[in-house]
């Protein structure tokens, strides 16, 4: 007899990108540039009252977003990252049988939230050019479908949807299904075709936009994510999310490194820079990898991935192989990238 349920035993469980002592990594889309200035003395500061419970409706924080997003603050929500966001839009959007419609292969998050939440997945195979098939997309929505996602750029091919392609999409969208837009590498995109989802659909009531300060606010070790949707949406996810889950540390992290938005875009800056160079180079040796939006690039390996990525790692390098599929690998420092290209 088993005391857990069944259905989870083909479930894959979540990979996270490996750290291997002495290695570069170059495997969990990480900006490798540390701490913005200021986080570190807030977390200090914030430390000495552990012994409290944080502000679970992350007043201060969400009143902060708010202001820079020009939205009102019951739009927002915060969580664990904007993955835990995903899981509290899932089981306030699901009943066990409804439907989720995403593309495939994404963030391998997906399916996983969605077992757990019993929600079916639909996975919509992406195009040759490792992008979405929108057109696809909105044909597998059907009456049992509660949300869609579109993951821009799309998490771990970097590919990006430009704005007439996500107009025509969104408008296919039955006004009852919930457009999750994940725009967790959002600070990245420098294509001005590829659109902010909050300012080009924040008006609708069934799109949701879901950030995160992981990537390029640099707090991947604190997680600390948010949403924007409607006022009925969010209040919906702020009603489920585990209560104190944005903890004292996260919060004063939050804030301090939203205080340092110049080197946050300076940061970025560095990144894409180095995106263009490291792409360019590895487009030498593989034609084939996709354009990129976001702060890593894809390797369409398919059977050859995992000893890509082995290979890799006898180099002193790591990388994030997809077996079957391909390999992502994060831009680091401009020394970082040169050891993954030796490797390469």
């Amino acid at each position: 007899m088993s005391l857990t349920r069944p259905d989870l035993d083909a479930l894959p469980a979540y990979v996270p990108g490996r750290s291997v002592p002495g290695a570069i990594k170059l495997a969990s889309n990480e900006v490798p540039y540390g701490p913005l200035p200021g986080v570190v003395e807030a977390v200090t500061e914030a430390v000495a009252g552990v012994h409290r419970y944080p502000d679970m409706g992350v007043t201060e924080l969400r009143g902060r977003l708010a202001e820079r997003l020009g939205v009102d603050t019951e739009r927002i929500a915060t969580g664990c990252g904007s993955v835990a966001l995903f899981e509290h839009l899932f089981r306030v959007a699901c009943l066990p049988g409804d439907e989720v419609v995403y593309p495939w292969r994404s963030f391998e998050a997906y399916p996983i939230i969605g077992a757990t939440t019993a929600a079916k997945s639909v996975r919509v195979p992406n195009t040759a050019d490792h992008g979405h098939d929108l057109d696809a997309m909105a044909e597998a929505i059907t009456e049992r479908t509660r949300i869609v996602i579109v993951c821009n750029p799309n998490n771990p091919t970097g590919t990006a949807v430009r704005k007439a392609e996500l107009d025509a999409f969104i408008d296919r969208v039955p006004a009852n299904v919930i457009v999750a837009l994940d725009e967790a590498y959002r600070e990245f995109v420098t294509d001005p075709s590829v659109p902010d989802g909050l300012v080009e659909y924040g008006d609708r009531p069934n799109v949701v936009v879901l950030r995160t300060l992981s990537k390029a606010w640099g707090l991947a070790g604190l997680r600390i994510g948010y949403l924007i949707g409607s006022p009925e949406v969010a209040a919906a996810v702020r009603k489920v999310v585990t209560p104190f889950s944005t903890s004292l540390a996260a919060q004063a992290a939050a804030l301090a490194a939203l205080n340092q938005e110049p080197e946050m875009r300076r940061r970025v800056e560095l990144v894409v820079a180095e995106r263009a160079r490291v792409v360019e180079a590895v487009r030498k040796v593989h034609p084939d990898v996709p354009e990129t939006q976001a702060n890593f690039f894809w390797l369409p390996l398919g059977e050859q991935s995992a000893a890509f990525a082995a290979q890799c790692e006898r180099a002193g390098v790591i990388v994030r192989a997809f077996q079957g599929d391909g390999v992502r690998v994060t831009i680091g420092t401009p020394e970082e990238n040169d050891a993954f290209l030796g490797a390469l």
